[in-house]
């Protein structure tokens, strides 16, 4: 569940492999770094253990959004759901560290290494002796071979969501034993470690009947710490039980069973005992910590008392929309027994048990800017409403409040603490209203030539359809024009109605430079963001546009003013796409900021707010919207799984456009360079410098605007340990339990 907003589904690689959290053992040689942002932002939260405080037995209930549609992560509606069960059951070469590094997994690896380079690549894995499926049949060579023609593209009888990596593969053989894999490629390929992660038995990779149907409801063999004991759709539980042919440290718990709740009923779920792990929003946490901040005091005995009874009321109030008459009416209800805040208040006391774990997910939230058409196929406008964001303040709208790290992410590419992370924001530059409507001006956009745009009107920006009966129009959730019908008021300090407690900030803190080059090519971030901006002068005076990109600081042309602008008689309004659903409203705080930042250079948003279900389908990747909040997973292998997010979209035979998933339809023909010439070097301290030079890049288009790493936010029974808010690090399974009597967690979670 994500409260910010609404994402793609597993359309990277393995995407839900990665958000869910990874994995984590031993690194290979070479794997390191001491790169700018070697650290993540915050920490992971899971109430660690050593596994001696953690008893044996008993049932774990985890909250999941869904059932999941196939137990297959490599096919296209595989999920969160997918992927948590892929993580307990089947074997990965390399997983995540808490880094979000990949590493060699030493339960199913000894060794895994590149032995050969010329005439071709050749890989050597070499298998852990004790790796067996759950059916007894040893791991290997086959299962590798089978899963590679599954996934090489080759034969489109498979049903597959991709085939990046395996494509590159000529062939797959036993090596010297058994227990030997060689792998050779047909092509170079950089990120070889991101291939057989999972790895599924050649049971299911083996045919195309197989791969399509036998593993999307059933799982019959398997390699992990638990199994897949069975599907109950009537109860919406997914059972996963200790596994007896596991090799590794055997699983504390007996069983976890992966059940569905809906987001906005976690809270009471948590209370009744349906589940005990369960990823939740903002007011979910604060719920959670208000009635453990309760605890040995009746909400309406005492000073104390009293004081936990008018936070309960306001709290009541915001969750079920209400106002304080409201609460009092029901506070005189409860006093006669009845009313539904007395159910509340007995949740209240139930969830004293309960604690939020939080960190940051492997993933960021970004200003999606369509450059298909409209104003924003100008690279100038888009700049501009670059120019006119404060990164800081948005972050801080979303992250201040839960106590988390405010700063703003600084690469399309990588998430700090990842290999490759690197600040390379520069080169497009930061927070410049004189500079944004200094680019406004050179692209035509002037004040006073705009008919005042009502309601329904056609604006200048891209032409979206309007849903009729059933629409969120007709339900309350229309259109509206800010900065045209002054729907967000902002004062001269850029603070709109909505967000009165946040003051926007002239700094902008991500625009510092780190004089490090830690590739060792002249590639660290000044020299990036140097790079960047030439680039994008470059770019901005292509097709007779001289001199259109204004140097930073260049005031604004004379009789220039706040307020819309228009050119040929239409106005400058963007349509701003947003979803409406419960879980959104942090989102809609950023939308609503952003909006008032666009207003002070005179550009005006016409937001639509449409159900979350449609969203991403018929709004992003149709390509019906100007702006959008989107987030993306971060990997650990950005040449292979950021190239076709932001990939030039190229005309496909039928005459339409391919984006591949490049939903801004921002792209060029210099990154996609950078990315081949990435995935084709051996060497990493190369390919993340090539990585970096193509995040530069892409900051320069502004085709898209990364604002914040998004939260994690994970309620936990507190006798958990060993689980929670895993920021990008993979669970073991094998280690969750319920402490023992008397035990309590540690910072050292050794066995």
């Amino acid at each position: 569940m994500s409260y910010d907003g609404v994402g793609p589904r597993a359309v990277m690689r393995s995407v839900a492999f990665l958000t869910a959290g990874a994995l984590a053992v031993p690194l290979l040689a070479g794997c390191g770094s001491d790169d700018e942002g070697s650290k993540p932002l915050a920490g992971q939260d899971i109430a660690p253990a050593a596994r001696a405080q953690v008893a044996d037995g008993g049932t774990l209930r985890w909250a999941v959004d869904a059932m999941p549609e196939t137990l297959n992560t490599y096919q296209a509606d595989a999920d969160a759901g997918t992927t948590r069960i892929a993580q307990a059951v089947l074997p990965a070469m390399f997983r995540l560290d808490a880094n979000g590094r990949p590493q060699r997994d030493a339960d199913y690896l000894d060794s895994a290494r590149v032995v050969e380079t010329e005439p071709k690549q050749v890989v050597v894995y070499r298998l852990d002796q004790q790796a067996v499926w759950s059916d007894g049949r040893e791991i290997g060579a086959a299962d590798f071979a089978a899963q590679w023609r599954a996934l090489s593209g080759k034969d489109s009888a498979y049903w597959t969501a991709r085939n990046a990596g395996y494509d590159r593969i000529e062939k797959v053989e036993r090596g010297a034993s058994n227990l030997e894999v060689r792998v050779t490629f047909a092509r170079p390929y950089a990120d070889w470690r991101s291939l057989f992660s999972p790895l599924y038995p050649k049971d299911v990779t083996g045919t195309a009947n197989d791969f399509n149907d036998g593993a999307r409801k059933k799982l019959k063999v398997s390699a992990g710490p638990f199994t897949v004991q069975k599907i109950d759709t009537k109860k919406k539980d997914v059972v996963l039980a200790r596994s007896p042919r596991w090799w590794g440290h055997p699983a504390k718990l007996n069983q976890i069973v992966l059940h569905e709740v809906a987001p906005g009923k976690r809270a009471a779920a948590l209370a009744d005992g349906t589940v005990d792990v369960a990823d939740i929003d903002p007011a979910d946490a604060d719920r959670i910590t208000l009635a453990g901040g309760a605890r040995g005091s009746s909400p309406f005995q005492g000073p104390a008392g009293g004081r936990t009874a008018a936070k309960a009321l306001r709290s009541w109030a915001l969750v079920h929309g209400s106002d304080e008459k409201a609460a009092d009416r029901e506070r005189r209800a409860l006093e006669k027994g009845r009313g539904t805040l007395t159910t509340y208040l007995e949740q209240q006391e139930a969830l004293r048990g309960v604690q939020v774990r939080k960190s940051l997910e492997p993933a960021f939230t970004q200003l999606a800017l369509n450059g298909a058409g409209g104003p924003l196929a100008d690279e100038r406008v888009r700049h501009a409403v670059a120019h006119a964001l404060d990164r800081k303040a948005l972050a801080e709208i979303v992250l201040k409040p839960l106590g988390l790290p405010t700063a703003p992410v600084g690469s399309h590419l990588a998430l700090p603490g990842q290999d490759g992370y690197a600040d390379n924001s520069d080169a497009l530059g930061g927070q410049d209203t004189a500079q944004a409507k200094a680019l406004l001006a050179d692209a035509g956009w002037v004040p006073g030539q705009g008919k005042e745009q009502k309601k329904g009107d056609k604006a200048a920006g891209a032409e979206g359809h309007r849903s009729t009966s059933g629409s969120p129009a007709a339900s309350g959730e229309g259109t509206y024009i800010v900065g045209v019908n002054d729907d967000i008021e902002a004062n001269g300090d850029g603070k709109g109605h909505a967000q009165s407690g946040h003051r926007v900030s002239g700094d902008d803190e991500s625009g510092k430079e780190s004089a490090k080059d830690p590739a060792g090519d002249g590639s660290g971030p000044r020299q990036l963001a140097q790079d960047g901006r030439q680039y994008a002068r470059e770019q901005l005076t292509q097709g007779g546009a001289p001199g259109a990109y204004a140097p930073r600081g260049t005031a604004a042309p004379a009789g220039t003013v706040a307020g819309p602008l228009a050119k040929d008689g239409k106005p400058l309004t963007l349509r701003f796409v947003l979803p409406s659903g419960s879980g959104s409203q942090t989102l809609r705080k950023v939308a609503d900021r952003i909006t008032a930042m666009l207003e002070k250079v005179g550009i005006a948003t016409d937001i639509t707010k449409v159900p979350d279900e449609s969203y991403f389908r018929d709004h992003i990747a149709a390509g019906q919207y100007d702006l959008a909040l989107y987030s993306w997973p971060s990997s650990p292998y950005p040449a292979t799984d950021a190239r076709p997010v932001y990939a030039k979209p190229v005309p496909a035979a039928d005459g339409s456009l391919n984006v591949q998933q490049n939903y801004t339809r921002v792209g060029t023909d210099q990154v996609d360079q950078l990315f081949d010439e990435a995935l084709a070097t051996l060497d990493q301290d190369e390919e993340r410098g090539l990585v970096r030079k193509a995040d530069a890049r892409i900051w320069a288009s502004a085709g898209s605007i990364p604002l914040y790493q998004r939260p994690q936010l994970v309620a936990v029974r507190g006798t958990l340990a060993n689980v929670g808010a895993f920021g990008f690090q993979t669970p073991l399974y094998e280690d969750m339990g319920f402490l023992k009597k008397g035990a309590k967690a540690s910072a050292d979670a050794s066995s």
